[in-house]
């Protein structure tokens, strides 16, 4: 394309629609990646069954409309308070003991718990592939040249008040204040008179509420099958460490990075190479600015 010849119509549609894909794919992502990093952030645990409890959610998205025909965006206020308590217990069951454990530790444990989540929903549900179609999905809405469903609509409308909502309570309340001191520095909150257990417990169960109301957002967008975590899973970690580790805010803009690097990709080589471009994002990333682009150098033994 000729730089100085001003872009046609055609152009500025195509460009216009990459524009609003990234938009509402990125506030998806951003839901998902933020329970990911509010538990790093705060617990220093990289919770590889992440993706699992999405899983889940996107089966209790399809169940509830399979069973009972109830809408998935309607099942999110079963979610929410649903995954709450599934992640209580999952932290008592399982992370209460690994907490103060070594890294390693905790990895083999929650990669464990992903390998258990996966194979109880292959044996209960099968590995068939299995799809959430509400009258929503096949709504087209238009406007000037960009096309898209109703579905992506809400399910962005939803993901992104959820994700703000979360961030406004960890910046606004005492609760989220004394989330983010233990963060900081656990042995000084614990002087300070603050019941660190019962903050990571409150921290891994509003995590898990995030992710499983995430799945069952991207239920009616994506099939439903026992592994279908582990492409959002690894994702999130892309989003999380280009955003920063821990950071709430940065992984806000590390979401919409990353959906327009898979959006533009996909446009521009097919949809095959969309994970062959955020990788690529994710190791120089990596290599270059291990602390994330929005992180602070050193933040790491600073415990922000």
């Amino acid at each position: 394309m000729d730089p100085a010849r001003p872009l046609g119509p055609a152009q500025i549609d195509a460009v216009a629609q990459l524009g609003v894909s990234t938009i509402l794919l990125g506030g998806i992502y951003a839901l998902i990646a933020v329970g990911l990093t509010l538990i790093f952030g705060i617990m220093r645990v990289v919770n590889f069954a992440h993706g699992e409890f999405l899983m889940l959610g996107m089966y209790l998205a399809f169940w509830s409309f399979t069973l009972w025909r109830v809408d998935p965006y309607f099942v999110l206020v079963v979610a929410i308070p649903l995954f709450f308590v599934v992640g209580l217990v999952t932290y008592v069951l399982v992370m209460k003991g690994v907490i103060t454990a070594s890294h390693n530790v905790q990895i083999f444990t929650t990669f464990g718990l992903s390998i258990l989540l996966q194979n109880v929903a292959l044996v209960a549900w099968s590995g068939d592939f299995r799809f959430v179609r509400p009258w929503h999905l096949s709504v087209a809405l238009r406007i000037g040249g960009t096309t898209f469903n109703l579905s992506q609509v809400v399910a962005f409308v939803i993901a992104v008040v959820l994700t703000v909502a979360l961030v406004a309570f960890m910046k606004w309340t005492h609760t989220g204040r004394v989330m983010r001191a233990t963060a900081q520095d656990r042995d000084a909150a614990t002087l300070m008179g603050i019941d660190t257990d019962r903050v990571y417990r409150l921290t891994f169960a509003i995590g898990i509420a995030a992710v499983g109301a995430a799945g069952v957002l991207v239920a009616p967008l994506y099939s439903v099958y026992p592994t279908a975590g582990l492409q959002f899973v690894l994702l999130s970690y892309v989003v999380v460490v280009l955003g920063g580790l821990g950071d709430m805010a940065g992984a806000l803009i590390g979401s919409l990075i990353v959906a327009a690097v898979e959006v533009a990709g996909s446009y521009v080589f097919g949809i095959a190479w969309k994970e062959i471009f955020y990788f690529l994002l994710f190791i120089l990333v990596l290599v270059f600015r291990p602390a994330g682009l929005f992180g602070q150098r050193g933040s790491e033994t600073l415990g922000a």
